[in-house]
C-alpha cells in the first residue's frame, strides 16, 4: 500500500481518524468513494455482497485489516489535511407559540409556528454554538451573517486553515466549505442511492465525488439533531405550556444536557443508535432544505475565491486518489 507512506503524520485516535471512520465505516460510502475500477474487482465485490446475509456487515474490515488505516489516510489526506474541518453548521426548527400579532413571521410551509435555530456541532455530536429564537422566515444567510458580525455571541470563528462544512444555503467562503451547486450535480446522500444500477448511483466526476464526501461529513449534524430531538419529547409540545421566552430557555438547557451526556456518559443508547449505519434520524425541518437566495454576507471576494480554489483542489485530489485505488 504505497499510499500509506504519503502521510507519515497519520495517527490513530486523532480527530481526523475519527472523522474518517465516521464516513468510511458506512458501506455505501466505501462503495461510492472506493468503488472498484476493474471488472474483476467489481465481480469480486458483487460476489461478496451476494454471499452476505447482512447488508451492514463490515465485509471490507474482515477482508482487509488495513481498512481503518486506508480510510483514515484517504480522508485525512484529501479533505482534512489541507484545512482542518472542525464541525458542521446548519439550522433546525422546533414547534413554537408566539403572540398572535407576531405569528405570521414564525409560520412556515407546514402552517404552524416554529422557532428557527442556528447550530454548530463538532464530530463528537456535541453542540458548540447555538443561536435560538429566530423567526421561521429568517433566511439562513441572514442569521449566519449576523452571527459573524456579533462579537458578543462568542461564535467559534475558524482560525487559520480551519473550516466548517456547510450546506448549499450558506456561502462558500473562507472558513466555511459548501458543496458544488448545479442542476446536474447531486449532493444529498439519498440522491446517490437512487438508480437501477451501481453505475447510475456512483458519483460522477470530481464535483459529485466531492459532494458525496462533503454530504457524508455534514451528516453528523443531522444525526446530532436526531439524538437531541429523540431524547427530549418536551421539544415537541413545549409550545402548549410555556411562553416563548421559556421555550427558548428549554432549547438551550436541553442542548447543554445533551453535551454533558455525550461527554461524561459511559454508555448512552440514543447516541449509540445514532452511530449505527442504519440510523435514520426523526424527520425534522432543517433551515437549509430549500436553497433560496438570501442576503449576502460581508465577506471579501478574496475570501470567496480562496475557498472556491480550495474546494476545486480537494475535488481534484479526490478524483485522482480514487483512480489510483
Amino acid at each position: 500500500m504505497a499510499i500509506v507512506t504519503k502521510f507519515p503524520d497519520f495517527r490513530e485516535g486523532s480527530n481526523e481518524f475519527s472523522q474518517a471512520l465516521f464516513v468510511f465505516t458506512k458501506k455505501q460510502n466505501r462503495e461510492a468513494f472506493m468503488f472498484p475500477t476493474t471488472d474483476e474487482a467489481k465481480m469480486r465485490m458483487d460476489s461478496d455482497d451476494s454471499n452476505s446475509s447482512n447488508d451492514n456487515e463490515e465485509w471490507w474490515v474482515e477482508e482487509d485489516r488495513q481498512f481503518k488505516m486506508l480510510c483514515g489516510l484517504a480522508l485525512k489526506g484529501i479533505i482534512l489535511a489541507r484545512n482542518d474541518c472542525i464541525g458542521a453548521i446548519d439550522g433546525t426548527h422546533v414547534r413554537a407559540s408566539v403572540p398572535q400579532n407576531e405569528e405570521a413571521k414564525y409560520i412556515g410551509r407546514k402552517g404552524y409556528a416554529t422557532q428557527n435555530i442556528m447550530v454548530v456541532c463538532d464530530f463528537n455530536m456535541c453542540f458548540t454554538f447555538v443561536w435560538v429564537g429566530w423567526e421561521r422566515t429568517a433566511h439562513n444567510t441572514r442569521i449566519f451573517s449576523e452571527a459573524l458580525q456579533r462579537p458578543d455571541l462568542n461564535f467559534s470563528y475558524p482560525t487559520g486553515d480551519k473550516y466548517y462544512v456547510v450546506d448549499a444555503g450558506y456561502p462558500n467562503t473562507r472558513g466555511y466549505l459548501a458543496p458544488y451547486k448545479g442542476t446536474n450535480i447531486r449532493y444529498h446522500l439519498p440522491d446517490f442511492r437512487r438508480g437501477h444500477s451501481a453505475a447510475v448511483r456512483e458519483p460522477r466526476g470530481p464535483k459529485e465525488k466531492f459532494n458525496y464526501l462533503h454530504s457524508s461529513l455534514r451528516n453528523i449534524i443531522k444525526r446530532t439533531f436526531g439524538v437531541w430531538k429523540a431524547r427530549w419529547a418536551l421539544l415537541r409540545d413545549m409550545h402548549v405550556n410555556y411562553k416563548y421566552k421559556n421555550q427558548i430557555k428549554i432549547v438551550i438547557a436541553s442542548m447543554a444536557i445533551h453535551n454533558y451526556i455525550r461527554k461524561f456518559g459511559r454508555f448512552d443508547e440514543t447516541f449509540n443508535m445514532a452511530q449505527q449505519e442504519s440510523y435514520n434520524p426523526i424527520r425534522s425541518d432543517t433551515s437549509s432544505e430549500v436553497y433560496e437566495k438570501g442576503p449576502s454576507t460581508r465577506r471579501t471576494s478574496g475570501d470567496n475565491l480562496y475557498m472556491a480554489a480550495i474546494r476545486d483542489i480537494i475535488a481534484q485530489d479526490i478524483n485522482t486518489l480514487q483512480r489510483r485505488m
